[in-house]
Formats: C-alpha cells, sequence, structure tokens
C-alpha cells in the first residue's frame, strides 16, 4: 500500500480535541462516563446531547441522541469508529481507572503494553469502541535500527498496573 504524499506535513502540535457519540440512552451513557470513568458532565444541550470533561475543558465527549435514540449498534463488520482512545497523565491513573471499571463490573476486551503505551480496551453501554492507556516518555520508546519507532503487543501486567503508586511516576 502506498500512501499519497502530503504537500506539507500537519504541524507536529496537532491534537484530537473532542470525540461526539451517537448513543441510544443519554443517561445511560452519562452514568458511564461519569459515573464509571469519572468525567465531569460541563453542559446539556437540551434533552438529546450532554458534553462531559476532565478538569473543566469544555468538552472532550459529546454525547448525542440526535440520530440515535434507542438505535442499535452497528453489526459487525460495518464500518465507523473503531474506538476513542482517552489519554491519562500517569501510569497511576490508569491503575486507578482500572480500579474504577472493576468496582463497576465493566469488562475489559483487552489490555496490552504496546512499548509506547499501555492501554485497556472496553465498549461503552452502546458498544462504542474505548481505549484508556498512558504514553510511556518518549526516551523509553522501543525503536528499530533506523531509529523509527517499533511499537509491539505484549501481556499488560493488570496488577503491575493497579499496584503502581503516584511517587513512581515522578521520581
Amino acid at each position: 500500500m502506498s500512501v499519497p504524499p502530503a504537500t506539507a506535513p500537519i504541524p507536529a502540535g496537532t491534537r484530537i480535541g473532542h470525540v461526539h457519540l451517537k448513543v441510544s440512552d443519554l443517561q445511560r451513557a452519562l452514568d458511564f462516563y461519569c459515573g464509571v470513568l469519572g468525567f465531569e458532565l460541563q453542559q446539556m444541550y437540551g434533552k438529546q446531547a450532554a458534553f462531559v470533561s476532565a478538569g473543566g475543558y469544555h468538552h472532550h465527549i459529546g454525547l448525542n441522541t440526535w440520530e440515535s435514540a434507542g438505535g442499535q449498534p452497528p453489526p459487525p463488520g460495518a464500518t465507523g469508529l473503531y474506538h476513542v482512545a482517552i489519554l491519562y497523565p500517569t501510569r497511576a491513573d490508569l491503575g486507578n481507572a482500572l480500579k474504577r471499571l472493576a468496582a463497576n463490573n465493566v469488562q475489559l476486551d483487552g489490555a496490552a503494553d504496546h512499548g509506547v503505551s499501555e492501554a485497556l480496551y472496553l465498549h461503552d453501554p452502546d458498544m462504542n469502541g474505548v481505549e484508556l492507556y498512558w504514553d510511556k516518555p518518549e526516551a523509553e520508546w522501543p525503536r528499530n535500527a533506523d531509529g523509527s519507532i517499533a511499537m509491539t503487543t505484549q501481556r499488560l501486567d493488570l496488577n503491575g498496573l493497579v499496584n503502581t503508586r503516584h511517587e513512581m511516576e515522578s521520581a
């Protein structure tokens, strides 16, 4: 597969700022994103949409039922969003997220150490894929001989993740 050349690369500081998810039941989605994951409700937009965030930002996730109230998830084999990835600042924060998931009986679909990051994979109540992850320090990323990133998919030690302490990350 070849990649068409760009006239200029996208700026290095570019970030993906937020995602809007179609959900079938707004309250159920809020129970998951706020009650389980810990996002804060920033604003309701009528009875069909809500905006949630971490740390008071206007919104990281928009949840809406504009076209999906009472709807069903897409069938397997359909196109669409594979998952939304939520970046945690530290390994300990990701460990705390894992504790919250366990306390709320949320099943993981998978967990992996990718060399550059550690990730938990799950689905929200509407079967939207969710990745919770933290990035390892760039100096620790595995590299190929030519300097390119050598991502992997290895088993993630969930017990070690849960037992990570904050002070270890600031050392």
